[in-house]
């Protein structure tokens, strides 16, 4: 379990609290971009107010990360003695002009800070230069903005999460066979990088063929129809290699595709995910600690705007391998997370 057991710098202490209802009570109706006058951001020795733009609030990844910002922002909160607030200003669905407008809504309401993942960089990179320069830093979180202002980034490295999936496929499948590449919004920077990973890996394997490259929105419905439509179309797939593990947070998938013909190697291994590794479909999924996303982004937030220290800009997450060999082990590290989700027969593995 040591592959993924959390660093001392980012948990001192055990993690504990139920993960938060999905639900998106943000406003709907459109923000002005270009106020003429906004509210200056509050000292931050009053306190933190962060407001958390991350890409769908439909998505489980970020609800997780979501908990894991709400307990740093409270343990943080007890430590320093100021109040830490995290305000969801997650839209419903991906839509980087959406994001565009709740970043200047969170300006306008009086943020201190905004923490951002980008669902399209190039609409939102005017929108992030415009905080900062308004007196509202931003940092950015799984998606980047590289050429924004923002002060840094906490995340995987994308092109190399890519080269993984498809390093572990290609083992699947004996170097050999045609996949294909399940790959999410084109608009994604971050997914963009890694499906470039995925054909530069694939390139090593002259067995290895690309059917194609198939995008979708982002929800697990939309996912899931999109690889049974393509599998429908291109029977001769034999492997995917999924850069979001979209379509696994619905059973789908273990009826539809008989493991037997077929194996994905995905990003992500959240709770409702592990079925898959279970029936053997998808042997080895790569996690992202996606509640670190949360709880890691606003400590490091904590240590810019509060207490004035240097951070790193990049600041790199590594993968975790899972398997039927260390399934039980990564299901216990959920639920530690605060997950209530996790199956009881996957928390009961030795392993």
């Amino acid at each position: 379990m040591s592959d993924f057991r959390l660093r001392r710098r980012f948990l001192g202490l055990a993690i504990v609290g139920p993960l938060l209802a999905g639900c998106d009570s943000t406003p709907k109706t459109a923000v002005d971009t270009q106020p003429k006058q906004a509210p200056a951001a509050a000292p931050a020795s009053r306190g933190l107010k962060i407001a958390m733009i991350a890409k769908s609030s439909t998505n489980p990844v970020f609800m997780s990360a979501r908990t894991g910002a709400e307990v740093a922002a409270k343990e943080l909160s007890a430590k320093h003695g100021i109040p830490i607030e995290i305000a969801w200003l997650t839209p419903p669905t991906e839509d980087g002009q959406v994001q565009a407008q709740r970043v200047a809504q969170a300006v306008n309401e009086g943020a201190n800070v905004i923490l951002l993942s980008c669902s399209d960089a190039g609409k939102l990179q005017g929108a992030i230069d415009d905080a900062v320069g308004r007196g509202v830093p931003v940092m950015t979180f799984d998606s980047d903005a590289p050429q924004s202002k923002r002060f840094a980034f906490y995340g995987v490295d994308d092109a190399e999460t890519g080269q993984q999936v498809m390093t572990e496929l290609a083992k699947q499948m004996n170097g050999k066979g045609n996949i294909a590449i399940l790959a999410g919004n084109q608009n994604a920077p971050n997914l963009r990088k890694r499906v470039d990973g995925v054909k530069q890996e694939a390139a090593k394997y002259p067995g290895i063929k690309i059917v194609g490259t198939f995008y979708h929105v982002e929800t697990p419905q939309d996912s899931a129809a999109e690889v049974i439509r393509a599998q429908n179309a291109y029977p001769e797939i034999q492997g995917w290699a999924m850069i979001g593990g979209w379509p696994l947070f619905t059973p789908t998938l273990l009826t539809d595709l008989d493991p037997k013909k077929v194996k994905i190697v995905s990003v992500d291994a959240l709770p409702a995910e592990l079925a898959y590794v279970d029936k053997g479909l998808a042997p080895v999924l790569l996690a992202q600690s996606t509640y670190l996303w949360g709880y890691v982004s606003v400590q490091t937030i904590v240590q810019k705007i509060h207490l004035k220290q240097d951070v790193p800009v990049m600041n790199k997450m590594e993968l975790v391998r899972v398997s039927r060999d260390n399934l039980g082990a990564w299901a216990r590290q959920l639920r530690d997370w605060g997950f209530t989700d996790v199956s009881e027969a996957y928390l009961k593995l030795p392993n």
